[in-house]
């Protein structure tokens, strides 16, 4: 392996009592291309990653998803390691990860936590958390992965160009991997290990209001890849509403109760679903033929 190709990229907010020791680790590996991108950490995580010979990059934003956009803009090297400045991650690790995308069997590579975790690595509502959202996201994509919010991914050059990334925040995660699926990448799950949190090294995650918006952008992001699913969910509101609605009316009026407002609600509601659900079915049926029409394009594409 030509690790002078890997660009080892680690985004860092307060890191000081782990990146030091990260550094060394992944430079005991043999890596020494290491870019850390800073989000204005108030510690001294700058100063030790520089004195110990990482390149140091301050983000011009704010929050983790807008420091990989800056980084991916920046990184010229063949292959990109990302991992997290906490220390939970094992450098060790970073050869199976890396095996596939330098074989070519893949474009990204997510390192499964669940495969090997501490016991203290996650409470109990991140754990029931994050497998709630993998499953949502098989729903939705139809590609059925056990960590897509996983912080250790490898990406050959060419997937991190194509990626188009939006969010900010953590859901940075999540579209990237939503994003690697629509543009119909290739990827691979490894078995890694995940470490607890350092004690001196306090999470940035806050997991009620950040499962809630990595869950929005699962949803949001479903419109252009699966329109039933999206749409789906919203003619099935409708129509539960109603038919509660129409539920209420029905008996009522066998008690000899008139309630014509209440009717016509009823009957509004089940007709939006119905139209929502068809219009989902018309827009998968699009999406699918334009799917399709673009994988046959870029096969004929290899073949010349």
């Amino acid at each position: 392996m030509v690790n002078e190709d890997v660009c080892i990229l680690i985004p860092t907010l307060n890191e000081a009592a782990t990146i030091k020791q990260l550094i060394r680790d992944f430079k005991s590996e043999g890596f020494n291309n290491i870019l850390v991108i800073d989000g204005h950490s108030s510690d001294r995580t700058r100063e030790l990653a520089e004195a110990e010979g990482a390149k140091v990059v301050v983000q011009s934003g704010k929050g983790k998803g807008q420091a990989l956009q800056e980084a991916f803009d920046i990184i010229e090297s063949d292959y990109i390691l990302m991992t997290d400045g906490d220390g939970t991650y094992l450098a060790k690790d970073s050869h199976a990860m890396l095996a596939p995308v330098l074989k070519g069997s893949a474009d990204h590579v997510i390192g499964n936590r669940f495969a090997n975790y501490e016991p203290t690595a996650f409470t109990r509502l991140n754990l029931m958390g994050n497998k709630i959202l993998n499953k949502i996201f098989g729903f939705a994509y139809g590609q059925w992965l056990n960590d897509i919010l996983s912080g250790y991914r490898a990406f050959t050059r060419n997937t991190i160009k194509s990626i188009e990334l939006n969010k900010t925040g953590f859901e940075t995660e999540s579209e990237i991997t939503i994003e690697s699926v629509k543009k119909d990448l290739n990827i691979v799950e490894v078995p890694i290990t995940y470490l607890a949190r350092h004690t001196k090294g306090a999470t940035k995650l806050h997991p009620l209001k950040d499962g809630f918006k990595i869950g929005a952008t699962i949803y949001k992001l479903a419109k252009l890849h699966n329109p039933l699913f999206y749409f789906g969910i919203i003619g099935t509101i409708f129509l539960i509403a109603g038919s509660g609605f129409g539920i209420y009316v029905v008996t009522e009026w066998l008690d000899g109760v008139t309630h014509v407002p209440l009717a016509i609600l009823t009957t509004l509601l089940i007709i939006i679903g119905f139209e929502m659900l068809v219009f989902g079915m018309m827009s998968n049926m699009i999406v699918s033929l334009h799917r399709e029409l673009m994988r046959t394009i870029r096969l004929e594409n290899k073949e010349k």
